[in-house]
């Protein structure tokens, strides 16, 4: 089958969007599809096509950035000959793109998936609420054209103004989430590099630094995590500097953490590779996502953890509460409620021992295959149709 992948952003771009995508594009590939990844060269020093991992990227050149999204003149032009030579069409929404691609799908007689992976909530402000409308309108004109919807969990869908539309064509597949094998001795580097051994419990935290994760949550509950253990520590993974959009965040929260930071309460790793990720899991006491908004469906970062016996704390939001009720793997606390989190961590510094989970399962569950397989049956359904 010739699978056709669009989206905005795609690797090296790390989010759990791409993530997802990466993985399920080589699940494809390695499945015997001929997988083509249709995005926008966001940074000019990527090359405009290459081959990875079995995948061929195809990368349209940018003109200008409008708030987190970017705009592709040619874009148009490359998703029609890209549509016209493939047997079906995914797309990964949020996009602006999508209607257009969803078109060409729909005239050319190809199917259209879209992978709906977060509604968007951008912070506030008058053109943030223009951006929003206009997402909006796109993502519905993408929902109209598409012959079907992907979605995680249906908790997310069931309260998601946009997914509750489309019941009539909307189907609930959990994410692709994979890490490498570890490498002997690594993890042990690792807890010798950041005092892991000594300085615990020590609590995680993997995720851009962006207003809608809940950054502000974590550092609300600190103090009284730090109260009673004192020799406590948050190790931060992902791209905390410079990250599109999130400047002001950053400035609003830079000074308090600085502080933690003097006292080797929190330590930023910036962004770790699936390798380097598989040493700093084993390191942890408990994984927190604190997050605020829609803008998050799942967490796939909690799937990891728990592959490796890690308990998580989550916030309430509709879909990122899943990983936690599915596998009795830790804590669901209120939205926003630092106190709650910090009586959560505690609870589970406590009793740890209570967290266990059969990690085979959990693996074989996630498998980037198993999820390739729902999606292929899915796709064959749809061009028989």
């Amino acid at each position: 089958m010739k699978i056709l992948t669009v989206l905005t952003y795609y690797r090296p771009h790390t989010s759990g969007l791409t993530i997802y995508a990466e993985r399920l594009a080589r699940a494809f590939a390695r499945r015997g599809h001929q997988v083509t990844v249709m995005t926008t060269q966001y940074d000019k020093s990527l090359p405009r096509q290459e081959s990875l991992d079995g995948v061929k990227v195809i990368r349209v050149p940018v003109a200008a950035r409008v708030s987190k999204g970017v705009l592709a003149p040619t874009f148009g032009l490359v998703a029609t000959k890209l549509v016209w030579q493939h047997d079906v069409v995914q797309l990964h929404l949020p996009q602006f793109d999508a209607p257009g691609v969803a078109l060409r799908a729909r005239l050319f007689g190809k199917p259209a998936v879209l992978t709906y992976h977060c509604d968007l909530d951008l912070p506030p402000g008058i053109f943030n609420r223009l951006v929003n409308s206009v997402v909006h309108f796109q993502n519905n004109l993408a929902g109209v054209l598409a012959n079907h919807i992907v979605t995680y969990t249906r908790d997310y869908a069931e309260n998601s103004p946009y997914l509750s539309r489309y019941r009539h064509k909307l189907s609930a597949i959990l994410p692709p989430v994979e890490l490498p094998p570890a490498v002997p001795g690594v993890t042990e580097a690792f807890a010798a590099e950041r005092q892991t051994r000594t300085r615990r419990p020590v609590i995680g935290m993997v995720t851009r630094f962006a207003a809608e994760k809940g950054v502000e949550v974590l550092l609300d509950a600190l103090p009284a995590v730090l109260q009673k253990y004192p020799q406590a520590q948050v190790l931060f993974a992902g791209q905390h500097q410079n990250v599109m959009g999130e400047q002001p965040y950053a400035d609003r929260l830079m000074p308090r953490i600085r502080k933690f930071e003097q006292g080797g309460y929190w330590t930023f790793l910036g962004n770790l590779s699936q390798g380097q990720l598989t040493a700093f899991y084993p390191n942890l006491d408990a994984l927190v996502v604190p997050s605020l908004n829609s803008t998050e469906a799942f967490g796939l970062v909690q799937i990891e953890a728990m592959m490796h016996n890690v308990p998580c704390v989550a916030s309430a939001l509709p879909g990122v509460r899943r990983p936690v009720q599915m596998h009795e793997m830790g804590k669901v606390v209120p939205i926003g409620d630092s106190s709650a989190l910090a009586d959560a961590l505690l609870d589970i510094f406590d009793g740890k021992g209570r967290y266990r989970c059969d990690t085979a399962a959990l693996k074989g569950t996630y498998n980037p295959d198993t999820v390739a397989q729902e999606y292929e049956s899915l796709f064959r359904k749809l061009v028989r149709g």
